[in-house]
Formats: structure tokens, sequence, C-alpha cells
């Protein structure tokens, strides 16, 4: 879709010494098969999405075999045992989605002069280009130092994931930090239940360890559950308003004019979690129908 715009309108990089050219930027590398799968290469990203994994399964460790197998009460273990282990798959599934799906990658190197060319640009028309990946992009879209990519509505890169949130993956964020949030509620009242009922009796009863390697791992669960909740909930409540406002992160952060045509919050949720509601919106594995969610435009 093209748009007219002011031959004196011009983004302040443009003016700057040494901008990008045209002939400086090779064609783009041919894309192969093994260019499908999406996974950054950060060592720090890859740490913590190892981390993530690792506190997920201490938590499953300590509700499976330290509260709910010692329980006398078979419906009380099988019922929070079935919630939990869905709630954790669901989480891990939804973090896999986020980490392993392309946010929205603009085609690097696309900023060659035969392409620019192939446009059939009019006078007074401008692009947007990318003198860090070489990239022709479109509006709203931000350049990641990690991912070395520009993304289309990046939100922000989160080293949890091990990539962006952008247009294309923030529904499988959304979810990640809803369901840690969820497992992470479950958690502290399994274990405040666990207290409760063992605190007057003999400990060796309620657990199949000791009463003081029992009590050490509830402790670290508790903290593990209290940390993630609030941190989880704040995120998941902040990317929400952030759909509901069509506000990315980056965005807001740098105050940068609206210059997108303006939706209802309820048509914002939509185009991020698919067309039309179903409860495909609480399933990492369903891929989002953005509907009639409006293309960003090369050319501005």
């Amino acid at each position: 879709m093209l748009m007219k715009s002011p031959a004196h309108r011009n983004r302040d990089i443009e003016r700057q010494p040494g901008y990008l050219k045209p002939e400086h930027c090779a064609p783009p590398p041919p894309r192969s098969s093994s260019d499908t799968m999406w996974f950054i290469r950060d060592g720090c990203g890859i740490t913590c999405g190892i981390i993530t994994w690792l506190l997920v399964f201490y938590a499953e460790f300590v509700v499976v075999f330290v509260m709910l197998l010692p329980a006398k009460n078979v419906v009380y273990s099988l019922f929070n045992g079935v919630l939990f282990n869905g709630l954790a798959f669901l989480a891990l599934a939804s973090h896999a989605k986020a980490m392993c799906t392309d946010p929205g990658a603009v085609p690097k190197g696309n900023a060659t002069k035969e392409f620019i060319e192939s446009l059939q640009l009019k006078p007074g028309q401008v692009v947007y280009k990318c003198p860090k990946c070489c990239s022709i992009k479109p509006d709203r879209a931000h350049h990641c130092s990690v991912c070395k990519r520009c993304i289309k509505k990046m939100d922000h890169h989160c080293p949890w994931v091990n990539n962006c949130v952008g247009e294309n993956n923030q529904k499988y964020f959304v979810l990640f930090t809803m369901y840690i949030a969820l497992i992470s509620f479950h958690a502290l009242i399994l274990v405040a239940f666990h207290f409760f009922f063992c605190f007057e009796e003999d400990w060796s009863k309620c657990s199949g360890f000791s009463p003081p390697a029992t009590v050490i791992l509830l402790i670290l669960l508790s903290f593990e559950g209290l940390l993630f909740l609030i941190f989880t909930a704040v995120m998941f409540g902040t990317q929400v308003h952030s759909i509901c406002t069509d506000e990315t992160g980056i965005e807001q952060l740098k105050k940068e004019e609206r210059r997108w045509a303006k939706r209802s919050k309820w048509m914002n949720m939509k185009v991020v979690f698919g067309h039309p509601f179903s409860v495909a919106w609480l399933s990492p594995f369903a891929t989002p129908d953005h509907g009639k969610a409006d293309v960003y435009q090369y050319i501005v």
C-alpha cells in the first residue's frame, strides 16, 4: 500500500553522514530449508531459557513428589496433579513457541539498489531503511541488537524466551506469562495447605523426605512461586494493556507519534490472539488468524 508524502518529509537518520546507501547492500542470501526454524544463538538468552525450564521442573518435582503423592486423599492429589501438570505443560509449550517462532523479522539485506528501483517510488515518497541489517522495513518496525534483525511491531527483547516479542509471537509470550503466573499461584496454595495440615502431625507421614529436607524444599518453592507470580503477573498485565492500546513497549518508551489507524480494544485483542474469539486463544498450538489487520507499510 502506498501513501503520498511531502517531498521534505524524511527521517533524521537519513540526513546523517555515512547513512546507508543502496549500493553498499549485497543481495540477500537465498533461504534454504535449514532457515525455516527460528532460534537466536545468544548465550545469555539460552541460559535464561534453560533456567526457566529447570525452575518449572523443580516446582513439578516438589508439587508431585513432596506434596501430592504422600497425601492421603487420592481425589485431592489427582485433581491438583492433573491441574498443575496441565498448566505447566501449557506454560512450557508457550515458552517453546515464543522462543522458536519468527517474531516478524524483516527480510535482511533487501535494501539493494535493484529492489528499491523495483518499488517504482513516486517523487516525495520515503522508504524506511535500516543501516544495521541493510533492510527496508515497514512502519512500526525496530532493529534488535541481539537478534540482529528489524522486527515488525517489536515490543521488547526478552532474554527469558531468548527472542524478541513482536507481531508473530506476542500471543505465545502472553500465554507464557499467564500460565507461569497460574502455576506459581497454584504452587503457593498447595504449599500453604501442606503446612496447615502437617503442622501438628508427624512430618514423616506428610512427605517421603525427612522433615528438614521437606521444609527446605517447600520454602524454596514458596520463594520461587512468589517471585515469579509477581513478575509474570505484572508482565501479563503490561502486555494486555499494550495490546489493548495498540502501542508497543518501545513506542511507549520513545513516545512515538501515532501514525496508524485506531481500533477498538476488542479488535486489538483479536488481531493478536486470532479471529474470531474462541478457546484457541488459550492454546499455544493454535496459530492466530490476524484477520483484517492492517498490513504494515514499507513506504510512507
